[in-house]
């Protein structure tokens, strides 16, 4: 299982987005109560978090410009929404307007959208998590204005974590057994001789 090489970390980036993405969106769709909010609270710090805040940085050892920064801004993002979550309920700040946490949904959305587009070039099925997650930002920055729209947002989360959890599934199976046993889908956008060439060059 180990050649010395460093270990592909997508497994663990993902399992750490999915399942933090997961047990939250359960609560915004409103299928358990509000109350158990808490309990998103230790994912978001480290497994949501730190742990995919790591896998970033490990991606940087590994040469991964996609993985390093998309692994570790969702990591910081993770982390970013249960320090808020802590100040605000202890108190240490007052609740941010809906206006506020709109436009954070928003600037995140933004940057889904570019990470989509590179994320063309990767496996389609993560393409579907990017594409997805678009999808969740922008319907969360309206739900502050809509109960219905965020409940909506919260079963599209759902989607969303899914789909990153068969992905981190199909990485780490596939990368032990040394097989394709769960498909990723090959690019929307495949990488042409001369890419890959130019590719070579540049490591």
């Amino acid at each position: 299982m180990s050649n010395g090489q460093l270990a592909h970390v997508g497994a663990l980036g993902l399992g750490g987005f999915a399942m933090t993405t997961f047990v939250l969106n359960v609560v915004n769709a409103g299928i358990v109560s509000a109350d158990n909010l808490g309990m998103v609270l230790p994912l978001g710090i480290f497994y949501g978090g730190l742990a995919q805040f790591c896998a970033g940085m490990w991606d940087v050892k590994r040469g991964d410009t996609f993985g390093a920064t998309c692994f570790t801004s969702f990591g910081a993002f993770w982390m970013s929404i249960a320090l808020l979550i802590l100040l605000e309920k202890t108190g240490v700040i007052a609740a941010v307007p809906r206006e506020g946490m709109g436009l954070l949904f928003i600037a995140w959305g933004i940057f889904t959208v570019y990470a989509t587009v590179a994320s063309l070039k990767m496996a389609r099925a993560v393409t579907a998590i990017f594409a997805t997650l678009i999808i969740l930002f922008f319907l969360l920055a309206i739900g502050e204005w809509n109960t219905t729209v965020h409940k909506a947002a919260g079963y599209e989360g759902i989607v969303c974590a899914l789909i990153a959890w068969y992905c981190s599934a199909a990485m780490l199976i596939n990368n032990v057994w040394e097989r394709q046993v769960l498909p990723l889908g090959s690019p929307v956008i495949k990488s042409t001789t001369v890419e890959k060439a130019e590719g070579e060059k540049g490591k």
